[in-house]
């Protein structure tokens, strides 16, 4: 396509009039020099596939803008992209790369710092975006964010996140316009300055006169949405999808995920009733490059931990108090290592089935009732972080050596509780269990693991690396051998666990089993 871009402009020297052709052919040394360079730079803004096409009609206001090259283009370090309302002239959006994308070195905190005294309030009349709140604008107890590094409103999350305007992926520059910016039935013109993008040639000299059209009006809201990386969908982005769902919705929508890679941070708060419904945790995958570093929380306030504190901006994927959710079939990962959820869950009644989540540190922050079906975790140690239930029923576990959970439960609520499921390391260092000890003077003497009918490999003779407090409940019941079968000896666990054994144990083990009595009655579907 890019070559016959060229040769199209190529053959348009020689639509002249004959004489001029001629006046060409009596110099003819001076006519090749002239025809090679037109052919080398005649595409100097066309040799590239753009999407939207130039002209396109009915985009979805959440699209990403891309530009396809012959090979792979670099990103410049000044310029700017700016999106103008072609009719208008107003600029929509800029996107200044001077600008670096966010922090990567971690930051150093007050020694003092504590959690917010009042709980977060999560209420809100309207839903703030790019486009009528500035992104850094506090919430809570925490400071303004500096303008520092690049920041964007997700979600309604006005402090904002860090994130890269342009990233390169293979051949394929894929710029991230500030969500929220872009309203239906309105075209649009976008502008990119020349360095901003380097194409292998280094024949790309920017673009002028890139317009298309976004779909008229907001897609009627049914019982399903269809979010399709390539646009054809409701939605092209997971975020786009779940930020037309009014907050707590009493009516239920399922978002159907069609295959794709959708490199984008989700930030979602006050959703309920909701159905995400990926096409298979192998072709449906939500993720990307960010952590505590790259988004840290404020430096006034600690978040997680604590009911009502400050939400934390780590994830790649986050549902943050929110309800009666259901996430089916799909991939969610962070491609950062280091306090790096892939998924991070505040609120109740979260069901997930057939979901592989991939992270480091904290895979999966979970906080609230959760519960999961024929999952897959991968992550570092404390590979499950939370303060809530979670009923893990036939799921995989897998970790780089360390622990699998930091239970942080308070009676009454339950911890951890693990039915035939499987724990390995995938490293020669052996992994465990979990801890129940200190973390920066906190203490959790409730904290609850039970694991019955699970099998292990690579896993410490111990069980529990460190347990604070003998009031812990850390149970276990037939753990066997993942390659053998056969039963593990369980002679040298932690002494604050226990075993539990047939005929004692056996209605202790019969509530255990039911996700209801673990999730405080909440009678999974």
């Amino acid at each position: 396509m890019l070559i016959l871009c060229k040769l199209i402009n190529f053959l348009r020297i020689f639509a002249k009039s004959p004489q001029e052709n001629l006046n060409c052919m009596r110099n003819l040394p001076v006519f090749a020099a002239t025809v090679l360079a037109a052919f080398l730079s005649s595409c100097s803004s066309e040799e590239v596939l753009l999407s939207p096409a130039k002209g396109a009609e009915g985009v979805n206001v959440d699209t990403h803008l891309t530009l396809t090259f012959d090979g792979q283009p670099s990103v410049g370090t000044a310029g700017w992209i700016r999106i103008f309302d072609a009719v208008t002239g107003e600029c929509v959006d800029s996107l200044d790369l001077s600008v670096p994308a966010g922090p990567t070195e971690s930051r150093t905190y007050a020694p003092d710092i504590d959690y917010t005294k009042v709980p977060y309030d999560y209420t809100r009349d309207i839903v703030p975006t790019n486009r009528n709140t500035v992104p850094g604008t506090p919430s809570g107890t925490a400071e303004p964010t500096p303008p520092e590094y690049q920041l964007t409103i997700i979600g309604g999350f006005t402090d904002a996140f860090h994130f890269h305007p342009i990233l390169v992926r293979g051949n394929t520059a894929v710029i991230y316009p500030h969500n929220n910016v872009l309203s239906y039935g309105r075209k649009y013109r976008v502008t990119i300055d020349e360095g901003v993008i380097t194409a292998p040639s280094g024949s790309f000299k920017g673009i002028r006169k890139w317009t298309f059209s976004t779909a008229a009006e907001v897609p009627f809201l049914t019982d399903t949405l269809v979010v399709d990386a390539s646009g054809r969908g409701d939605f092209s982005t997971l975020q786009g999808a779940l930020d037309i769902v009014p907050d707590f919705s009493p009516t239920p929508v399922v978002i159907k995920v069609l295959p794709g890679d959708y490199e984008e941070i989700v930030y979602v708060r006050n959703k309920a009733n909701i159905t995400i419904l990926g096409s298979g945790a192998d072709v449906t995958r939500v993720h990307y490059a960010n952590n505590e570093v790259f988004n840290p929380h404020p430096m006034t306030v600690k978040t997680n931990e604590r009911a009502g504190t400050f939400p934390q901006r780590r994830a790649a994927v986050a549902f943050d108090h929110c309800r009666d959710l259901v996430l089916r079939d799909i991939t969610f990962a962070t491609d950062l290592m280091g306090q790096a959820e892939g998924l991070f869950l505040n609120g109740d009644r979260i069901a997930l089935y057939g979901v592989h989540i991939i992270g480091d540190g904290d895979a999966l922050q979970a906080n609230g009732s959760v519960y999961l079906e024929g999952c897959e975790i991968d992550g570092g140690g404390d590979t499950i972080l939370g303060r809530g239930s979670l009923f893990a029923y036939r799921s995989a576990f897998r970790n780089r050596g360390g622990p699998f959970t930091w239970v942080r439960n308070f009676k009454p609520a339950h911890g951890d509780i693990f039915v035939e499921c499987t724990f390995e390391s995938v490293t020669d260092t052996p992994a465990d269990y979990g801890r129940s000890i200190f973390n920066h003077g906190s203490v959790y003497p409730d904290a609850e693991m039970v694991l019955i009918d699970c099998r292990v490999r690579n896993l410490n003779p111990l069980g529990w690396s460190a347990l604070g407090e003998p009031t812990v409940t850390m149970l276990e019941y037939n753990t066997r051998d993942m390659d053998t079968g056969a039963p593990v000896d369980v002679s040298r666990r932690h002494r604050y666990s226990r075993q539990l054994t047939l005929p004692r144990d056996e209605s202790l083990l019969a509530s255990y089993r039911d996700p209801a009595f673990v999730l405080g009655g909440w009678a999974v579907k």
